[in-house]
């Protein structure tokens, strides 16, 4: 299973146009996966910044961090509260968003998540990409005309199409999707944290473009 999960995050990559050499945005990336996946394919020339929300920077993951960044010198640390990241202005080549994007949508006491405009949330991905970059989106599908918020509290999941009108009101350019991840088996009215589908679910992968000028 987790040959099979490796060869699809390869293909993956390899669809959405990842290089070596490549500066890479690793947003949400403290668990380190695919930092191990991105560090050796980006080589000595490139690197990885690992953009972690300060909800989500515990002094385990951060610990964990310094010990792979201490291994591997072109990848680095940045962090940030969720609803105000700092990413820099034109610093990447390349971001995959994975599982993650939805959560714009989500408000959480308990873990300190405010409520979030999407759109000022994307300003700021704009700016941190260079003109030309790519940013690549995977998440979980929910019903054609879901409410995102009400889709995104109730399931983690959201409607591909406000994916594609938020990329667009934002300044990007859809230049490709893929189906690799689809699950027709997936009828959209579980939770992805359930059981009889975590791990299984539904998932649309989408290739975005900022324009070189």
């Amino acid at each position: 299973m987790i040959e099979r999960r490796a060869e699809f995050d390869r293909t993956v990559l390899a669809f959405l146009g990842l290089q070596r050499g490549m500066k890479v945005l690793d947003p949400f990336g403290g668990n380190l996966y695919w930092a191990e996946i991105l560090a050796p394919a980006v080589g000595p020339k490139g690197h990885v910044t690992i953009w972690q929300p300060t909800q989500f920077l515990s002094d385990k993951t951060r610990a964990g961090v310094a010990t792979f960044t201490a291994a591997h010198s072109n990848v680095s640390l940045l962090s940030s509260p969720f609803e105000a990241p700092e990413l820099g202005v034109g610093a990447y080549d390349f971001t995959l968003i994975n599982l993650d994007y939805h959560d714009v949508y989500w408000q959480n006491e308990k873990n300190g998540i405010v409520r979030m405009e999407p759109q000022a949330w994307l300003k700021r991905l704009y700016a941190a990409m260079k003109p030309g970059a790519t940013v690549g989106i995977i998440d979980h599908a929910a019903k054609a005309g879901s409410e995102p918020r009400a889709s995104v509290e109730a399931m983690h999941r959201i409607d591909p199409a406000v994916v594609r009108a938020d990329f667009k009101r934002a300044g990007f350019v859809l230049v490709a999707q893929s189906a690799l991840l689809r699950n027709k088996a997936d009828d959209h009215t579980l939770s992805v944290f359930d059981e009889k589908i975590r791990g299984k679910t539904d998932r649309f992968v989408m290739k975005f473009r900022k324009p070189s000028r």
